[in-house]
């Protein structure tokens, strides 16, 4: 068994802030997901990154949740036990980093509503065993993707502003960047068939999230509509 990752001063944060410019290849990533993020969806980010950092605040402690209930509820598998052990610290010291960057910029950790895109991919997961785990890997599987995919965006759109923000996004970008494949590996591992034709389904149904008109905006949200909700931050310092 591979022996667990710990952190390391690589993940302290002062550390990772200070950093020159990293440059990462995603071309991998691009060629995973089936759509690219809408430069509308771009172009709203720039004026509300306080609303995407509480989003992604969010979004951290709640993978970190699903690792967790993961743990408990498929305790026969060795293998995943370790991925999602690994998964549940990674995700928990990335909440802890993300709430100090918010409150070096005055904002308050408040609860979001989600937004569509983690519903709209698992109201297609199978109902029956091995195969709704399987569905929830191959899920994961884009969601990190796309979480990629959005931090090198991001990191773009605000590094003249906000140039710390920036290199910990490309941090988030090189810890997280090859994690998809470790959702896929283990989602075959559970398959007695190759999984090709579900990722193939659930490409399409999360390009489809991504780029139809989407009334809210969130850190995995899709083209923003006319009547685009731009939720209010009421603790903001």
């Amino acid at each position: 068994m591979t022996e667990p990752t710990y952190f390391s001063t690589d993940d302290d944060l002062a550390v990772i802030t200070t950093r020159s410019k990293p440059v990462h290849d995603i071309s991998h990533i691009h060629k995973f997901l089936g759509a690219s993020t809408p430069s509308e969806w771009v172009a709203l980010a720039k004026d509300n990154v306080p609303l995407l950092m509480l989003d992604h605040a969010n979004c951290e402690k709640k993978a970190a949740g699903t690792a967790m209930n993961l743990l408990f509820r498929y305790e026969v598998h060795s293998d995943l036990q370790q991925k999602l052990a690994q998964l549940v610290r990674e995700e928990m010291l990335h909440y802890d980093q993300v709430l100090t960057l918010m409150a070096e910029r005055g904002i308050k950790w408040a609860h979001l509503p989600a937004g569509r895109y983690a519903k709209g991919l698992l109201q297609h997961k199978r109902t029956f065993e091995p195969a709704a785990m399987i569905d929830v890997l191959i899920i994961g599987a884009f969601i990190e993707a796309r979480s990629c995919e959005r931090f090198a965006t991001l990191a773009c759109v605000i590094e003249d502003n906000d140039p710390k923000l920036a290199r910990y996004y490309r941090y988030l970008l090189k810890s997280e960047s090859r994690h998809y494949e470790d959702y896929l590996a283990l989602a075959q591992s559970l398959s007695d068939e190759d999984i090709a034709e579900r990722v193939a389904f659930f490409r399409a149904t999360e390009a489809a999230l991504i780029t139809s008109e989407d009334t809210q905006f969130r850190f995995h949200s899709g083209k923003p509509s006319q009547e685009i909700v731009l939720d209010f931050i009421p603790n903001q310092c």
